[in-house]
């Protein structure tokens, strides 16, 4: 026999073993990870030794790697034997030794209905194994993808903060199938330490390329930062995209709300080299194409949000920024990326239309004249989404709780903030996000800097938008997946008298008029109290908004896309892009 298996999964686990430099494996005998061991025997990289006993076989890998320095890998079978690995990974994870435990094991689904041999592996004693990750079998890209961050953050804990063991269990499906020729060439992803930067050891990042820092959530940046990440952009002419939680305010931030929503057209400013990505879980448009993403992050996990991970750098923002500035070459750059972005973000903006009256609208006429030092909390989705389509004033910082990305939460983590600083904290939230949140309101610490916007429109308006699937239901969605109905059915009197008994002053508009003539004593930060100002919207113009705001550039590709889209719809358009190629623009 010549040929590997056929189990992708298998497949791609040897293919990273080779790319991380794991050779050793001691195999313990069995059927469950023969497709695994005779696909390694295929392959003159791998140095296979055998031990029938698991225990015997664990400790063996202690001593190898205690005396070679390298990682070296288990495999065995179903049932009890991964419980005799147990005595030698423990004694692996004290003396923090590079012990790789892949335990083959069946569908999952067995566990627990009178099959033989199938065990639960999912939880592991604290002090066996640094980590320990669950491989699916592979049937879809999604699969594909979800498996090799899995394989690559197990096989760099290995060498990780001083080394250890971790545990793969790998799922098989028996297949006996071994007809594949050769391995993929599968993505492998590196972490760098500041050990490795001051070795020496990092990778080259060209001045040539089209380089965008992709701001996710982020604290506030101190002037350190900001000043390291502007001598970067001056060097290597990149670019930082941010939206209203980013709080980047340097001089290179370019606002991707708008210019990433549009679904007929592609900016070739989205098409970039490298995106280097740092902060936390965002809201804002992923579209941006790039060759490959570099994270940053002292904590060194895995965050493949672009499904495009080359590196992951376990060091602080302000240290990668400083020392890949420091090695550039030459003097500061044209800043050439930086007017693409602007002047296609002006062209945008300038196709903006007159707006219904809607979450959009009030956006778009009220966050340029936040007060300056401001604080800006926004509800998940449909609010957050609509504010970071226009840029608000450089010195107003935006929040929102995109950690969980939960409806619940909004009013209380306003609460928090207007707490802690006499700065005027303005939030706006949709009426299932109010709601949900409304004993918070009772709270007696509440000050005088409090502004709240209720965007009322009666129910989840993000379930009526063009792009989510409610949208394809029509109304048949309203009564259980947007909860249209409850809350008073849009009550003029129940926020008022609850909001003006707790001591607020309360404000209402149906119409842009009304609205804009109680906007300067909405905006006051002198006001005596705190304000809820709540603004009767209607669903319908809400989608429209949206709508407009995604169709305000149009390209020939773009049209005809949304045409292919509308003839053979979404699955088929799926199929069709499946075969062009998931790296095609279509």
């Amino acid at each position: 026999m010549s040929n590997f298996s056929d189990e992708k999964n298998v497949l791609m686990l040897m293919s990273l073993m080779k790319a991380h430099h794991i050779r050793k494996v001691i195999v313990s005998p069995g059927t469950t990870n023969v497709s695994l061991v005779i696909s390694m025997q295929q392959d003159s990289f791998f140095q296979l030794y055998s031990a029938y006993d698991e225990r015997s076989a664990a400790y063996m890998a202690c001593g190898m790697a205690a005396e070679t320095g390298e990682p070296v890998a288990l495999s065995c079978t179903q049932a009890t034997a991964s419980r005799n690995y147990l005595s030698g990974l423990t004694e692996a994870y004290y003396r923090k030794l590079p012990v790789l435990a892949i335990t083959s094991t069946q569908h999952a689904g067995r566990i627990g209905q009178g099959f033989q041999q199938a065990i639960d592996r999912s939880v592991q004693p604290a002090d066996t194994v640094k980590l320990s990750v669950q491989v699916p079998v592979i049937h879809c890209s999604d699969d594909e993808w979800h498996c090799n961050v899995l394989m690559n953050r197990a096989l760099l804990e290995l060498r990780r903060n001083g080394g250890g063991p971790v545990h793969m269990n790998l799922f098989t499906t028996y297949s006996r199938v071994f007809n594949k020729k050769q391995l993929p060439n599968e993505r492998v992803i590196k972490r760098i330490t500041y050990f490795d930067m001051y070795k020496g050891m990092k990778p080259e990042l060209s001045q040539q390329k089209k380089i965008v820092i992709f701001v996710g959530a982020h604290r506030k940046w101190d002037s350190d930062l900001q000043r390291a990440v502007d001598c970067f952009c001056d060097k290597f002419n990149a670019v930082v995209c941010c939206d209203q939680i980013s709080n980047y305010k340097g001089k290179y931030r370019v606002s991707v709300g708008l210019v990433g929503c549009q679904t007929e057209y592609q900016p070739p400013v989205k098409m970039a080299d490298i995106i280097l990505s740092i902060g936390e879980i965002t809201g804002a448009p992923l579209l941006i194409k790039a060759k490959e993403v570099w994270r940053i992050d002292p904590n060194g996990e895995i965050m493949d949000t672009f499904k495009k991970q080359r590196y992951v750098f376990e060091m602080e923002e302000e240290y990668f920024f400083v020392e890949y500035a420091k090695g550039a070459l030459g003097e500061p750059q044209n800043h050439s990326y930086l007017k693409e972005w602007h002047t296609e973000y002006a062209k945008i903006t300038a196709s903006i239309p007159e707006l219904p009256f809607s979450n959009a609208w009030i956006a778009q006429n009220t966050i340029k004249r936040l007060p300056s030092n401001s604080i800006l909390h926004m509800g998940i989705y449909n609010s957050y989404r609509m504010w970071s389509m226009f840029e608000a004033p450089e010195s107003v910082l935006g929040y929102a709780n995109t950690g969980g990305f939960g409806i619940d939460g909004g009013l209380s983590s306003l609460l928090g903030a207007s707490l802690t600083t006499d700065k005027i904290v303005f939030g706006v939230f949709g009426d299932l996000a109010f709601f949900y949140d409304l004993n918070s309101l009772g709270n007696r610490h509440y000050g005088t800097n409090v502004r709240v916007l209720l965007i009322n429109n009666g129910l989840g308006t993000e379930f009526k938008n063009p792009d989510n699937r409610g949208f394809l239901f029509g109304d048949q969605a309203n009564p259980y997946i947007a909860a249209e109905g409850h809350n008073g059915v849009k009550s003029r009197k129940l926020i008022k008298h609850f909001v003006q008994d707790l001591g607020f002053t309360y404000l209402s508009a149906d119409n842009k008029e009304d609205y804009l003539r109680q906007l300067d004593i909405f905006l006051d930060d002198k006001y005596s109290s705190s304000i809820i100002f709540e603004i009767f919207v209607d669903t319908k113009d809400e989608t429209e908004s949206y709508r407009i705001l995604m169709h305000l550039c149009t390209s020939f590709e773009g049209a005809a896309k949304s045409k292919v889209k509308a003839m053979i719809g979404e699955s088929g358009f799926r199929k069709v892009k499946k075969i062009m190629g998931k790296d095609s623009n279509i």
